[in-house]
């Protein structure tokens, strides 16, 4: 048994992805097919959020950080209650 599935898709995106179905010589739907097939069977995976793309000064900051998390530098204590906490930032 067979269902139908409608998509809204941009329509320049569709062109382009019809136009490369064609030059593979497979027809557009068989590819529709196999995304949802290989989806599925978890073949192909769908990244919900994207790659981070930080400017320079950011992404020196960001190692600079790491760099120091790694020697365990510029770290404050792990505190078991807020009043402890507290109790270390007023030293």
């Amino acid at each position: 048994m067979y269902s139908q599935v409608i998509v809204n898709v941009d329509s320049k995106l569709k062109s382009r992805a019809m136009k490369k179905a064609k030059i593979a010589g497979v027809p557009f739907s068989s590819i529709l097919k196999m995304a949802i097939k290989d989806f599925v069977d978890g073949y192909l995976d769908i990244g919900l959020f994207k790659t981070e793309k930080f400017n320079d000064k950011t992404s020196k900051r960001i190692s600079l950080a790491l760099e120091d998390i790694a020697k365990g530098r510029n770290l404050s204590p792990a505190f078991s209650s807020a009043d402890e906490a507290i109790a270390y930032l007023r030293k």
